[in-house]
C-alpha cells in the first residue's frame, strides 16, 4: 500500500506542475514525499519471496 501512495504522490506532483505553475519547493516537495515513502515500504515492508519454503 505504501508502494502505491509514494509513486502517487510523485504522479501527483507531476501532474500539478505540467498543468499549474508550481514553485521549485513544492516540486521538490512532491518528490522528496514520495520517494520517502517510498524508502518506508522498502525498508518495513513484508514482501514475499520466489521461493516460499
Amino acid at each position: 500500500m505504501l508502494l502505491s501512495m509514494g509513486l502517487l504522490v510523485i504522479v501527483l506532483g507531476q501532474i500539478f506542475s505540467h498543468y499549474i505553475a508550481l514553485p521549485d519547493l513544492a516540486k521538490g516537495a512532491f518528490t522528496g514525499i514520495g520517494i520517502g515513502i517510498l524508502l518506508v515500504a522498502l525498508t518495513f515492508g513484508k514482501f514475499k519471496s520466489a521461493h516460499s519454503n
